[in-house]
C-alpha cells in the first residue's frame, strides 16, 4: 500500500456506544444519511473514570470510515442520537490507503 497524498482528507471516527442496539442504531443512520461509506462494530470493556468514579462497562466501538470533512455534521448527529453526557467522538486521519478504497469512500459520502 502506497502513501497518497489524497489519503489526508479521509479518517476514522471513533465513538463509544452503550449497547448493541445503540451502536446499530448510530451506524445505520450515519451510513443512511450517507454520512459515513462504512461503520464496523466491535464489542469492547472499558474502563475510565466519570464524576470520581472508577466504571468498568461492557461498550460498542464504532469504527466510522468516512471524509473527514463530514466531522462536524457526523458529530452533530451523534450528540443528538447518543445517550451519554459526553460521548467519545474523535477523528483519526488516515496517512495512507489503498485508492479504490478511498475512492468508494468518497462515492458513498456525499
Amino acid at each position: 500500500m502506497a502513501e497518497n497524498s489524497q489519503a489526508a482528507k479521509y479518517g476514522i471516527i471513533l465513538v463509544t456506544a452503550s449497547s448493541e442496539a445503540e451502536a446499530k442504531e448510530l451506524a445505520k443512520s450515519l451510513v443512511e444519511s450517507q454520512l459515513a461509506a462504512c461503520v464496523s462494530l466491535i464489542p469492547m470493556q472499558s474502563i475510565y473514570t466519570w464524576q470520581g468514579e472508577l466504571h468498568q462497562e461492557q461498550e460498542w466501538q464504532l469504527l466510522i470510515k468516512t471524509e473527514l470533512a463530514q466531522f462536524d455534521t457526523i458529530s452533530a448527529l451523534i450528540q443528538e442520537l447518543h445517550s451519554y453526557q459526553v460521548p467519545e467522538i474523535i477523528a483519526i486521519p488516515l496517512v495512507a490507503g489503498f485508492d479504490p478504497y478511498l475512492q468508494w469512500i468518497s462515492a458513498q459520502v456525499t
